[in-house]
């Protein structure tokens, strides 16, 4: 995997741990310049966790990085937990973590789920986000969870759709969520983890232009799995708890606040309609379509044009 567009690797400066319920005790880390440009990295899935190359897309000197595992994954406890996970919390979360920081305004730095996320908050909480740059747009609405988990990639990817729908029985497989639901909360764990590496597999194996095996593997972990597959499925199986084609009808809220997106032509976890979509919705927004990749922020061409726009935004907000 390339990552040369990226800046050096770094280290977090502090550490945090915070508690937001009775439950769920979340981890974010600070990197960079503590008196440069607040920015939150969104990560994805959701149940994706952060890692350390996230710090990378970055000017350290010109941004204080903020990064942080939402509920139930990476060091967030507890593990893959879905008790109080629902996209209403993860908003209250981010804005509890803005408050922990005495941050007053920030940009915000989401990619998939992270895009839908940092959208939502952004649609929430106008008033403290200085911006958003988005990459890989998921809006979450009924036909862009089907596509990938229903009817539209399994076209492109008959192998590794075989593979994604062993762990279902055939008379199930109509409603692959609700199905690999039932498996995911279910009390067997050796069929738990079965299903989780398969339906994490499945989306790692499709998410660049050409299959990478260290993502693979990455998604492949049981520990990623776990947390990825069952907090995924929790909220597509709930609509991501969220209203029908919510982002598009509240982009009102977010018109004026300046948005970067960047997209893969080729996207086959969320197809280029949505970012097309979300760009109708938003005017003033600057769309950067990438010809020659697919969903990941790793991709050559797609982790430099978001290292462009974070540099881009550096010079905008200093």
């Amino acid at each position: 995997m390339q990552t040369f567009n990226l800046y050096p690797a770094i280290e977090p400066y502090v550490q945090h741990s915070l508690q937001v319920d009775s439950t769920h005790t979340l981890h974010l880390e600070e990197c960079g310049n503590p008196n440069g440009i607040p920015v939150l990295f969104v990560h994805g899935g959701p149940g994706g966790g952060y890692s350390a190359i996230h710090r990378q897309f970055f000017c350290p000197e010109s941004y204080r990085i903020i990064l942080f595992d939402q509920r139930g994954c990476g060091k967030s406890r507890p593990h893959a937990c879905l008790t109080n996970n629902t996209t209403a919390h993860l908003i209250e979360d981010i804005e509890k973590i803005r408050r922990l920081l005495n941050i007053e305004k920030w940009l915000l730095f989401g990619g998939s789920w992270g895009s839908t996320l940092s959208l939502l908050y952004a649609e929430t909480y106008p008033e403290r986000v200085l911006g958003l740059i988005l990459r890989g747009i998921f809006l979450c609405r009924e036909q862009d969870i089907n596509w990938f988990y229903q009817k539209g990639a399994d076209q492109f990817y008959p192998d590794y759709w075989a593979d994604f729908i062993e762990p279902i029985d055939i008379e199930k497989r109509k409603n692959m969520i609700e199905a690999y639901h039932e498996v995911l909360t279910s009390d067997n764990e050796v069929a738990r983890m079965r299903a989780a590496e398969a339906w994490s597999i499945w989306e790692g194996r499709t998410s660049n232009l050409e299959t990478d095996p260290n993502t693979v593997n990455h998604f492949g972990d049981p520990f990623h799995a776990l947390a990825m597959a069952r907090i995924e499925c929790h909220y597509f199986q709930h609509d991501a708890f969220i209203e029908k084609n919510q982002i598009i009808q509240n982009a009102s809220a977010i018109r004026d606040i300046p948005t970067t997106i960047v997209h893969g032509r080729y996207d086959m976890i969320c197809p280029i309609n949505q970012a097309f979509d979300l760009h109708t919705a938003l005017p003033h927004s600057k769309l950067i379509i990438c010809n020659h990749s697919g969903h990941s922020a790793m991709e050559p061409e797609i982790s430099k044009t978001l290292v462009d726009a974070t540099d881009e935004f550096a010079e905008l907000l200093s």
